[in-house]
């Protein structure tokens, strides 16, 4: 509930001058679905000095019946035009901040969870910068992943009949004032990844939102299904959501940068690495939140099974990219464990804050990860590096132990996400599965 007086002159008068019918105020419940109702333009204004009321107690991880009542508060600064709708008559979409009725923040706003770590750690004389780079699947309907190419990374043909869908969707990102570094087919037949560029924490996770809505908007207006589910194919890479991490002061300097050292990284950097690789297995229920999660993460999979860090090396948990000589202002750490199924919000404010405490505990860094120290199991359980958890089940356990992450979330949605995903892990126990059936059944 920053708004500045600015921000929201140039709001009214844009709504007032564009033809703007509908202004669609955007949330986000606790496991990350994007939330919204529409407000006419002759209700902003009031919105934005008085919020506007709806029933909490239908939204997954707010509120009890009992105490229902909850304000919607726009964020000026992320007001937006909605490309795919038409000009006339404009649809408009701004972010919201969920207040109590006594206009205090509601803890189990995600995006306030968000907004405490930040301001943690700008009073450490730290501002958290986040890269998004997410990975999904196109097919021809919501029913079963049939992908629409066969197509391999970075592929290029005539047939793809994905990269016009890419298209679509990076022009409509860049007049949502969401820069795309970069777009590509990734490695999966049909998958794709799109690189946004860094932005503050907070504006980082409002992007990532925004692209998953608009990828599934364009798809459909186009007649064709995206999921952000991370293992959809058998046999086929998974999809993760790669955070590219770092820390910059006040003067707009990155403090992960130094001079010394092979891979120039301040002691900043080392200890927040080290937070990383330490407060993983706490952390994974937020960045790895459901079963399918962790159909991702095995061994040959390209995705992280140990809790290490390597230059360049892709399968480790915590990746530094390659250092490029006079852009010392991009040295960033890549955390390669997030899926895109996280609620961004929770996912960022959990990991910057593991960071934050490496460098509050001053955490050594640990051995690097490198390929001669083997890659199966064993050989990594011998090096001295700890298993992640293996499915959402090891994945509660650690985070239903865990101080930190009861920290960063409060206790409100900390104990709604352990007892929510405990029953989601439950039922999918108790569920047979196709393949039970064909292994079993004739069987016995």
């Amino acid at each position: 509930m920053s708004n500045s007086s600015k921000d929201i002159d140039y709001v009214l008068r844009t709504v007032e001058e564009r033809d703007v019918r509908f202004v669609r105020l955007w949330f986000t419940d606790v496991l990350g679905n994007l939330k919204s109702f529409a407000i006419s333009p002759e209700d902003l204004e009031e919105a934005f000095e008085e919020g506007i009321g709806f029933d909490g107690s239908s939204v997954n991880g707010f509120s009890s019946v009992v105490e229902s009542d909850m304000l919607a508060f726009p964020d000026a600064s992320t007001f937006q035009f909605l490309p795919w709708r038409p000009a006339a008559n404009a649809v408009t979409r701004i972010f919201c901040d969920i207040c109590t009725p006594d206009r205090q923040p509601f803890e189990g706003d995600p995006r306030h969870c968000l907004m405490r770590v930040f301001r943690l750690a700008s009073d450490r004389g730290f501002v958290p910068n986040v890269g998004p780079e997410l990975e999904y699947f196109y097919s021809e309907s919501s029913k079963s992943p049939v992908p629409l190419d066969d197509a391999g990374y970075f592929d290029l043909a005539p047939t793809n009949s994905s990269r016009n869908l890419r298209r679509d969707t990076v022009l409509s990102l860049e007049r949502l004032s969401i820069p795309v570094e970069y777009s590509f087919h990734a490695m999966g037949p049909s998958q794709q990844g799109i690189s946004l560029r860094y932005a503050e924490a907070v504006s980082a996770a409002d992007n990532i939102m925004t692209t998953r809505f608009a990828v599934k908007q364009i798809a459909q207006n186009n007649g064709f299904y995206a999921s952000f589910m991370p293992k959809p194919i058998p046999g086929r890479p998974g999809s993760g959501m790669f955070l590219q991490e770092s820390l910059f002061d006040g003067e707009g300097e990155n403090v992960f940068w130094g001079a010394e050292g092979g891979h120039h990284l301040s002691d900043v950097a080392c200890h927040y690495i080290a937070g990383l690789v330490r407060y993983a297995p706490e952390y994974m229920l937020l960045t790895n939140p459901t079963v399918n999660s962790y159909k991702r993460l095995v061994p040959d999979g390209e995705a992280p099974t140990f809790a290490t860090w390597g230059r360049r090396n892709r399968n480790a948990l915590v990746r530094i990219p390659m250092h490029k000589p006079g852009k010392h202002q991009s040295t960033r750490v890549e955390l390669r464990v997030p899926d895109p199924s996280a609620n961004p919000y929770h996912a960022i404010a959990a990991t910057v804050m593991a960071g934050l405490k490496g460098i509050e505990e001053g955490l050594p860094l640990p051995p690097e990860y490198t390929s001669d120290l083997g890659t199966s199991e064993l050989e990594l359980e011998s090096a001295g590096f700890e298993r992640l958890p293996r499915d959402l089940g090891e994945a509660i356990e650690a985070f239903r132990s865990s101080e930190l992450m009861r920290e960063v979330l409060g206790d409100h949605t900390f104990e709604f996400l352990v007892e929510e995903k405990s029953r989601e892990w439950l039922s999918y126990n108790s569920t047979v599965t196709d393949w039970e059936v064909r292994s079993y059944y004739g069987g016995y």
